[in-house]
């Protein structure tokens, strides 16, 4: 493990290069890298767990995703529309300039300007309808409509430095002379497809990183990750998948940790569209309509699939069947709402009532390396529809980078993603994935199949300007009931996630996922 980090090291020291000098004192191989070094590029939880290292927000959340203070020491509502921001004082980005409210009064205009995002964060700030500074550490943001989550929406924008982010390219923040943020780690040099190295920022605000040299390093392959561990060429892996966990434990050497994840594994479909690119009729000619813009072919999709069967035999029972967007337990969960039972001939008739008693073809996609079992959960659903009477013309599973952008650009029918709660409640999952997708108002961000259905909508959007918690709880249930029974998307199971480290390293399990070196410990 050593020698290996420090070769590394030294070779580029040799010939000139930025990377460490040293080998690192704590290397995590993660399953997945990220896009960009822009944290502002793509609000996926591989592009906003690396950046945590570098960057913060206004706000944020700990492990149990309750709300933390960062950059911000506090707000209040002065009205349903004005909120005061009061900014930490004494913080400095890695090139040593202050901290101040331009800094985030250019950070939170900034994300509609970023070209080419595939998941943007446009959405979080589109509410805002001005910025007042007050003085150097204290903001007025007025939003357009009345919204108690506001500011924890706004809240999880990274701050850049305007002085180093402003006119900067993505090339310029992946080569890091534009990677300048106020976080625990400064950027080293990122090598996309090997490791991102970080360095300790000692003039950090808050608790001191426990590591002064960080290597992120990316390994796609699961096997390949936990063989890492194994032969100690890395303290941490990510995304352990189920079947190894078991192993991982009755090892000596290895400690495993494990989260009920909030991330909400679903299956999209394309039901807006007249036509859409990836179905045929059963001899594999593209239809001319579009059988999945009818609820009850939806229904029917929902009924093939026997998902306690499917967390038992992919996921080794390390999943929760679901029915709607949340948990039992997260603000906005609605008891009436079921997981859909396995029921093929229910499914069948569905079929044969919407016209299709023969079935039809469809194309699934999917990631290869975004969460646990990927691939396999998509494999196992195209065999379930075929077992159902459907002509799987095909099944691809793509790394993670190409097909988010893909599905963005609609180019799928059927394709199996997810989204991971930010907020610790409904509400952000329920607009995100499934309102009606407005540009202008910021809503339905990633509504990546265009769904739409105004009742929903209109439920949604009232729940979110209600400031009464318990009102607001209620809404949001009712809304849920509408569009899961409605089948905007065929929801699966919520996902439990497992990290594994070396003896006399422990890692402290997020209910978001995420992998960050700040949650590592020495034991």
């Amino acid at each position: 493990m050593r020698p290996l980090a420090l070769g590394i090291g030294l070779t580029a020291a040799l010939t000139g290069g930025t990377a460490l000098a040293q080998a690192p004192d704590l290397i995590i191989a993660r399953g997945n890298e990220p896009v960009s070094m822009d944290p502002q590029f793509a609000r996926t939880g591989n592009n906003q767990m690396t950046a945590a290292h570098i960057f913060e927000r206004l706000a944020g959340v700990d492990e149990n995703m309750r709300a933390t203070q960062q950059l911000a020491l506090s707000w209040k509502a002065l009205s349903p529309l004005v909120w005061e921001v009061k900014l930490r004082p004494g913080v400095t980005f890695h090139d040593g300039s202050p901290f101040t409210a331009e800094d985030v009064v250019f950070s939170l205009q900034r994300p509609p300007t970023i070209p080419n995002s595939p998941a943007s964060f446009a959405p979080s700030v589109a509410g805002i309808e001005k910025m007042e500074i007050i003085d150097p550490l204290t903001l007025k943001i007025t939003s357009k409509t009345p919204d108690p989550l506001f500011v924890n929406e706004i809240g999880r924008v990274f701050i850049v430095s305007k002085k180093a982010a402003e006119g900067a390219t993505n090339d310029q923040f992946n080569k890091g002379t534009a990677t300048i943020g106020t976080g625990p780690y400064k950027f080293v040099d990122w090598t996309p497809g090997g490791q991102l190295n970080l360095v300790r920022y000692d003039g950090y605000w808050g608790k001191k990183a426990e590591f002064e040299r960080v290597q992120l390093r990316f390994i796609s392959n699961a096997a390949s990750r936990v063989a890492a561990l194994k032969a100690g060429d890395v303290q941490m892996i990510d995304l352990v998948p189920p079947n190894f966990v078991e192993e991982l434990k009755k090892d000596a050497n290895i400690q495993v940790a494990e989260a009920d994840s909030l991330r909400l594994i679903y299956l999209a479909l394309d039901s807006a569209r007249d036509v859409s690119p990836f179905l045929t009729d059963l001899d594999g000619k593209a239809l001319t309509s579009n059988p999945l813009k009818d609820v009850r072919v939806r229904q029917a999709l929902s009924k093939l699939i026997d998902r306690p069967r499917l967390i038992e035999r992919v996921l080794t029972n390390a999943g929760t069947a679901s029915g709607q967007m949340v948990p039992e337990g997260v603000f906005g969960y609605n008891p009436d709402l079921k997981p859909t039972a396995f029921d093929p001939e229910g499914a069948k008739k569905l079929l044969a009532d919407a016209g299709w008693p023969k079935g039809f073809g469809i194309t699934l996609h999917g990631s290869n390396d975004r969460f646990a079992q990927d691939s396999n959960i998509t494999q196992t659903i195209g065999q379930l529809f075929a077992r159902g009477g459907l002509k799987v013309n095909g099944i691809q599973s793509l790394p993670y980078s190409v097909f988010a952008k893909a599905a963005t650009a609609g180019e799928y029918s059927a394709f199996l993603f997810s989204y991971g709660s930010t907020t610790g409640e409904a509400s952000a999952g329920l607009d995100s994935v499934l309102h009606s997708f407005d540009k202008e108002k910021g809503l339905g961000g990633n509504n990546r199949t265009r769904y739409s259905n105004a009742a929903f909508d209109a439920l949604l959007e009232q729940g979110m300007a209600e400031f009464d918690d318990a009102k607001r709880e209620k809404l949001l249930q009712q809304a849920s009931k509408i569009v899961f029974d409605d089948v905007g998307i065929l929801p699966l199971y919520w996902q439990k996630v497992a990290w594994a480290t070396r003896k006399g390293f422990v890692y402290q399990g997020r209910r978001d996922e995420h992998t960050v070196a700040m949650n590592v410990s020495r034991q």
